[in-house]
């Protein structure tokens, strides 16, 4: 699909088999998160713009590159979190911001009960961060807050995605950059991934 980077590295397809696997424990299931978003980010920040700089080394002056723009990882709550830690232990620096979005069980509209982002987002690469891509509801109420507040560089990673999902986000922002680690079939009747690997945050979480 036209702007979605599927990513087939052996590590992320092998950690995807095991994050589907209902016998996953939570604590291995919140691992296999962060370790899979931790590859993905190498793959969803491979275009980011850089600027030269000035380095001293020990033995001579010579120049180097560093990021144009600070980088903004903006989970969306809960299950999103489960992505950030080890994305911070390869750029400390970034900045987290978050987006609280609840899906109704019945209807699965998605409703935002939390906000906490800087002021002026069109300085930062932004990462909007999910492992779920199903709908897309929660997905679009973030891009349109992101969007209603200036962000001019944003990209989202998800670790799964429905057909459905990439469907509705292309059709409002058919230029925004996506990544993920698989296209499953399709959604089930409650709105599920299929084959998927279930409520990733009931399972990271066990609640």
């Amino acid at each position: 699909m036209k702007r979605v980077t599927v990513n087939q590295h052996p590590l992320i397809q092998h950690n995807v088999a095991q994050l589907r696997d209902e016998r996953t424990k939570p604590k291995d299931f919140r691992r296999l998160v962060g370790e899979t978003a931790a590859l993905m980010f190498f793959d969803a920040t491979r275009d980011f713009a850089l600027k030269p700089i000035r380095v001293i080394t020990p033995l001579a002056i010579t120049t180097g590159s560093q990021l144009r723009r600070p980088v903004l990882l903006v989970p969306i709550l809960r299950a999103g979190l489960g992505l950030v830690n080890a994305i911070l232990q390869i750029l400390p620096e970034a900045h987290v911001g978050m987006v609280g979005i609840k899906r109704d069980e019945v209807t699965a509209k998605p409703s935002i009960y939390q906000v906490s982002l800087p002021k002026n987002l069109s300085r930062y690469e932004v990462i909007l961060l999910d492992p779920m891509l199903a709908t897309g509801g929660s997905a679009l109420a973030a891009l349109d807050l992101l969007t209603e507040r200036k962000v001019v560089h944003l990209r989202m990673v998800n670790l799964l995605a429905a057909p459905e999902g990439i469907a509705a986000v292309r059709a409002r922002y058919p230029r925004l950059p996506m990544f993920t680690a698989a296209i499953d079939m399709r959604l089930d009747a409650r709105s599920f991934i299929v084959p998927g690997l279930g409520d990733a945050g009931d399972r990271m979480f066990d609640v």
